[in-house]
C-alpha cells in the first residue's frame, strides 16, 4: 500500500496537533450507544441547507427533486463509508497510527498534500455555511420588519435591510466566536437543535394545510438547465460528511455503525424529501427562495422564524470551529489566536454581505467544495488505499465519482456563479 513506518510517526506527531474534528460537545468520555449514535449523526448532518428544499424543487420540479435528493443521500452514504473502511484499513495497517478526522486520513495516505486538501475544503464549506446562515437571518429579519407593500425599498441608517442586520449580527459574532472552547458553547448547540426541528415541524403541518386549501399548479420535471442547480442544494443539505470519522470513533459496537448510519440516512431523506415536497405543493409557483418567508408575517410564522434566526446565530460560532483549528493550527502553532478568528468573521460577514440569495449560495457551496469534500476525495483515499485489493467493478465506482464529481463541481460552480452575478446585474 505505500505506508511506511517512518510515515506513521511523522502522522502520529501531526494528531497531535488541535484538528478540525474536535467534538461539538467536548472531548469523547464514553462509547455512544446505537441509539445515541443514530441521534449524532442526525444533529451532524441535518442544518439550514434543508429551508432551501422547497425553492430547488420549484425550480427542479417535485419528482425530479425527489429523485435527486434521495441519489445524493445514497452517494453520500456510500463515501462516508469509504471513509470509514480506508481508515480501518490504515490502522490496521500502521498500528501505531490514530486516524481521527478527514484530515489525519488525507495526511496518511496522500501526505501534506492530502491534509492540505481535506484543510482547505473544510474551510470552504464550513465558512460557506456561515456565510448562507448570515444570509438567512438578514434577509428574515428584514422580511418581518422592514418591508411591505407601501415601503418596497427600506433603508435604516442608509444601509439596505440586509447589509444592516449583517453588521447588526457582527459585533456579537466577535464575542461569540472568541470563545476559545466549544466546551462552552454546548448547551447552545442542543437548544439550536431543539429549535430546528420544531420549526420544521410547524412549516410541514401549515405546509399540508395551505395546500388543501390551493392545491397550486405543480411541475413534476424541470428542464437539464436546473439539474445541477439541484445538485448543488442536495448535497449541500448532507453537509455532514467531515464528522463521520469522529463519529465512528465514538461509537460503542463499531460492526453496526454502517447499519446505524444507513438508518439514519435514510429517516434525514425522508424528512428532508418531505420537507421539501410539502412546502413546494402548498406554494407553487409562488415558493420563495427562504421557505419560512411564505408563510406570512402572523404570530406563529413570526415565531418560527426568529427561532430559526436564533437558531443559525448560534450555530455560527460551532460551524466556524473548524474553521479555527485549521487557521490556527497552519499559522499559529496550534495555539489560540483572537484577532485571526476575527480576521475569519469579517470575510463571512463581507462575503454575506455580496451574496443576493440564498438558496443560489447553497447551491454554489454544494455544487463546488461540497461534491469535491463529500465524493472526490473520499473516492480517491480508497482508491489509493485499496489500490491492490479493489476488483474492476469497486474500481470503476471509485474511478467514476472521482470524475463525475470534478466535472459536476466544474460545470456546477461555474452555473451558480453565472446565476448569481446574474441576479446582481
Amino acid at each position: 500500500m505505500g505506508f511506511k513506518k517512518d510515515e506513521a510517526s511523522s502522522s502520529s506527531h501531526v494528531l497531535s496537533i488541535p484538528r478540525e474534528d474536535t467534538p461539538l460537545l467536548g472531548k469523547i468520555q464514553h462509547l455512544s450507544s446505537p441509539s445515541k449514535t443514530f441521534a449524532n449523526v442526525f444533529i451532524a448532518i441535518v442544518g439550514a441547507g434543508v429551508l432551501g428544499l422547497p425553492y430547488t424543487f420549484k425550480r427542479t420540479g417535485w419528482v425530479m427533486g425527489s429523485i435527486m435528493l434521495f441519489s445524493v443521500a445514497f452517494l453520500t452514504y456510500y463515501c462516508m463509508m469509504l471513509l470509514v473502511y480506508s481508515r480501518r484499513k490504515v490502522e490496521s495497517h500502521i498500528k501505531a497510527a490514530k486516524i481521527s478526522s478527514f484530515g489525519d486520513l488525507g495526511f496518511a495516505v496522500c501526505g501534506p498534500v492530502g491534509r492540505l486538501s481535506v484543510d482547505l475544503m473544510i474551510i470552504l464549506s464550513q465558512a460557506g455555511f456561515c456565510v448562507s446562515y448570515l444570509i438567512f437571518v438578514a434577509n428574515t429579519l428584514a422580511y418581518l420588519f422592514n418591508y411591505s407593500i407601501a415601503k418596497p425599498d427600506p433603508k435604516i441608517l442608509g444601509f439596505s435591510p440586509k447589509a444592516a442586520y449583517i453588521w447588526g449580527c457582527f459585533p456579537f459574532q466577535l464575542g461569540l466566536n472568541s470563545v476559545p472552547t466549544l466546551t462552552l458553547l454546548a448547551p447552545l448547540s442542543i437548544f439550536a437543535d431543539i429549535v430546528e426541528l420544531g420549526a420544521m415541524g410547524v412549516v410541514m403541518v401549515e405546509d399540508v394545510m395551505i395546500y388543501l386549501q390551493n392545491r397550486p399548479v405543480l411541475e413534476m420535471f424541470g428542464g437539464f438547465n436546473v439539474f445541477f442547480y439541484g445538485l448543488g442544494v442536495a448535497v449541500y443539505a448532507f453537509e455532514g460528511i467531515g464528522m463521520v470519522l469522529p463519529l465512528e470513533s465514538e461509537t460503542r459496537d463499531k460492526d453496526k455503525f454502517g447499519k446505524i448510519l444507513g438508518l439514519a440516512m435514510g429517516f434525514i431523506s425522508l424528512l428532508f424529501g418531505a420537507f421539501g415536497v410539502l412546502g413546494y405543493f402548498a406554494f407553487g409557483e409562488d415558493t420563495k427562495d427562504i421557505i419560512t418567508t411564505n408563510l406570512g408575517q402572523g404570530l406563529l410564522s413570526t415565531f418560527v422564524q426568529l427561532g430559526l434566526c436564533i437558531n443559525l446565530f448560534f450555530t455560527f460560532p460551532l460551524m466556524m470551529n473548524p474553521v479555527y483549528e485549521v487557521m490556527e493550527r497552519r499559522f499559529w502553532e496550534g495555539r489560540y489566536c483572537v484577532w485571526l478568528r476575527w480576521l475569519m468573521v469579517l470575510a463571512v460577514t463581507f462575503i454575506a454581505l455580496a451574496v443576493p440569495n440564498f438558496a443560489d449560495f447553497l447551491s454554489l457551496v454544494g455544487s463546488s467544495v461540497c461534491i469535491v469534500l463529500g465524493f472526490v476525495l473520499p473516492s480517491l483515499f480508497h482508491i489509493i488505499v485499496f489500490k491492490d485489493e479493489l476488483r474492476w467493478h469497486g474500481f470503476a465506482s471509485d474511478a467514476a465519482l472521482i470524475v463525475m464529481g470534478t466535472i459536476f463541481a466544474v460545470y456546477g460552480t461555474s452555473s451558480s456563479l453565472m446565476e448569481i452575478l446574474a441576479k446582481k446585474a
